[in-house]
């Protein structure tokens, strides 16, 4: 089965919640990450053969948003496109589903990607189209609902959102909310000093915004990281549910962000002229119980390393995706591993506490993160893993090229 080697990936930076990515759409995010890849890999656009796209809260503004963006970012009309949804493993899954279609033969040039514009996530109603013969029709945050509805209620009972998940994995994993600041406190340390060293700047396609007024401002940086971060600060914060350890500081943060790469056929680099980074080596995905999401990864890692016999001996980098710091240390306890075993190869650029969480372009953020550093450090092998709304984990490991 041939290789399915990653080139070129890119991400924007990650704007926060209402910030300087708040007026592009996320059709436009999308568009512009495609637009640098195919800049960057000097890629002929013809021999693209697809285009997979994640977003998890997509709408009909830009529906099948692989296609729309493709055809925005001036790809020839011939190249298709389609959309996938795996929640938070969204864009991971995105570059997996190509990964496959190449080492199948299905397709030697696919490009894929992720994005969220999470501040343009817009309110709806259920009732409007039929009419209601009294009463109030009543609108619903998407990004609230989409928490409180991912899984059947009838089966696992009422879950109010994510949080809940979280504070039920400190509770279980006896962990503090003073460990928790902690290792958000190490986030945007780890996050500030990628940027002071320049380790982002490989990776960073700039936004240009319209304004109202004037000409556009083009953003460059990633906006939520806190090099000011510390655990005074971090203290002083209440938790998001009363009694418990998750506060807006050690959580990740809603964002608008998108990610890109080329996946292509390892015996059709040459012939196109392209250089990769890296390969995809193996992945598994797990279900586990939607109250405790945030485990996740520990499953679909066991499942992983079943599958391909290695360990996390063999392991150069790893990223788990900062959805909440008691995510993290709990994921591993799950594994057996304390943050002492890992600290040098743990999240070493920051996450989803310091950088962000844009729901569909955070798998290919982190991706395109970890293979950058993992080429800084010479190293093997990476395993990026990720905890998913509703009850999942997906996790996969890539080879330097």
């Amino acid at each position: 089965m041939r290789r399915a080697a990653i080139v070129a990936p890119l991400r924007t930076p990650v704007g926060a919640f209402g910030g300087a990515l708040r007026p592009v759409p996320a059709e436009n995010l999308a568009s512009a990450v495609i637009q640098a890849v195919v800049a960057a890999s000097g890629v002929d656009p013809e021999r693209i053969e697809d285009v997979a796209f994640a977003q998890s809260y997509a709408n009909s503004e830009a529906p099948c948003i692989g296609r729309w963006a493709a055809l925005d970012a001036g790809l020839p009309v011939a190249v298709p496109g389609f959309q996938t949804d795996r929640r938070c493993g969204g864009g991971l899954q995105a570059v997996v589903t190509a990964s496959m279609m190449v080492q199948t033969g299905a397709a030697d040039v696919v490009l894929a990607g992720g994005v969220e514009s999470m501040s343009n996530i817009e309110h709806y109603t259920t009732s409007a189209r039929w009419g209601s013969r009294s009463g109030n029709l009543a609108l619903y945050d998407r990004l609230d609902r989409g928490r409180e509805r991912s899984q059947p209620e009838w089966r696992f009972g009422r879950i109010s959102g994510m949080i809940e998940t979280a504070e039920n994995l400190a509770q279980k994993y006896e962990i503090s909310r003073e460990r928790a600041d902690e290792f958000a406190v190490r986030s945007h340390r780890a996050a500030a000093r990628a940027w002071a060293d320049g380790s982002f700047d490989a990776e960073i396609v700039p936004v240009n915004v319209p304004q109202r007024k004037g000409d556009p401002i083009t953003v460059t940086r990633d906006e939520g990281v806190r090099p000011d971060s510390s655990i005074e600060t971090l203290s002083r914060l209440r938790p998001l549910i009363a009694g418990g350890t998750v506060t807006a500081g050690n959580a990740a943060q809603q964002n608008d962000a998108s990610s890109a790469c080329l996946v292509v056929a390892e015996d059709r680099l040459d012939e196109l002229g392209l250089e990769p980074i890296g390969f995809l080596h193996s992945w598994a995905a797990v279900g586990c119980e939607p109250s405790m999401m945030g485990i996740g990864p520990v499953g679909a890692v066991q499942k992983l390393f079943a599958k391909n016999g290695l360990g996390f001996a063999d392991l150069d980098l790893i990223e788990i995706n900062e959805a909440f710091a008691v995510q993290v240390l709990a994921v591993l306890s799950g594994w057996g591993l304390t943050l002492d075993d890992v600290d040098s190869r743990l999240n070493v650029n920051g996450s989803g506490i310091s950088l962000g969480h844009p729901i569909g372009a955070t798998g290919g953020r982190i991706m395109t993160t970890m293979l950058n550093e993992l080429q800084r450090r010479q190293g093997r092998y990476a395993l990026e893993t990720m905890c998913i709304g509703g009850g999942q984990g997906i996790a996969a490991m890539f080879e330097r090229a």
